[in-house]
């Protein structure tokens, strides 16, 4: 048994905002999000739901390359590098884009929006959407406070300023898994946070509850055991 995908409901609605107002109130998120594990087993792949409050008893081994999915069949891979191999990575190409387009033909014309995101305890990342994904965007990468900056007619000219602002020494355009969680149970630096936006003129703020309520900092396991509190991100 190999769990080799997940799924999270991390949309998140953005309440309208009054344009003419000098900055936009926070908005506030929804609560908790639900998610779930696509299972591997003998070459099937179940879905297997991990919403808040589900009981999971999962023993899991040593990490390795999740395989691929065909037709709805797993082939896996002895590969011990995760969550892919070599050969079963596929990065986006736009997610490298910084302004000159690297497909053969430009096809990124949607509206696109530029956020900020903070991540406990102080790392700032910017980042571009399609403009009606940003409250889904935002929510899968765990992020603890977000802004919505600027807004451009295409991913191109979008990605291009990104490319821009993340070459500073106060912002990233990605943030890892493990710099994650080292936040968790971390209040987010409020001096840092504001003093970024005082640079720009935010279109709208959003500041996220992930409904975790966490005591002390989590411990990481190689598990899946236990009653899921929720998800964040990836984690």
């Amino acid at each position: 048994m190999q769990v080799v995908g997940y799924e999270t409901d991390g949309a998140s609605g953005s309440p309208d905002t009054d344009g003419d107002s000098e900055r936009a109130p926070t908005a506030e998120a929804d609560g908790p999000i639900g998610g779930g594990l696509y299972v591997a087993s003998g070459g099937s792949v179940d879905y297997v739901d991990a919403g808040p409050g589900t009981e999971l008893a999962f023993g899991l081994g040593e990490r390795r390359c999740a395989g691929t999915v065909h037709e709805g069949d797993h082939i896996a891979c002895d590969a011990s590098d995760a969550p892919y191999c070599d050969d079963h990575s596929h990065v986006w190409v736009c997610a490298r884009c910084t302004g000159t387009c690297l497909k053969d033909e430009m096809d990124c014309h949607e509206t696109h929006a530029m956020y900020l995101a903070a991540f406990a305890p102080d790392v700032l990342k910017v980042g571009v959407t399609r403009e009606w994904r940003l409250g889904t965007r935002l929510r899968e990468q765990g992020a603890d406070r977000a802004a919505h900056i600027r807004t451009f007619p295409n991913g191109r000219i979008a990605r291009e300023v990104e490319a821009e602002l993340a070459a500073g020494d106060d912002l990233v355009d990605r943030v890892r898994v493990p710099t994650k969680l080292d936040g968790f149970g971390r209040a987010v630096d409020d001096t840092a946070w504001e003093a970024l936006l005082g640079r720009f003129d935010p279109i709208d703020r959003f500041d996220f509850d992930y409904g975790l309520d966490l005591d002390e900092r989590p411990v990481a396991e190689t598990m899946a055991a236990g009653t899921v509190r929720g998800w964040k991100g990836r984690v």
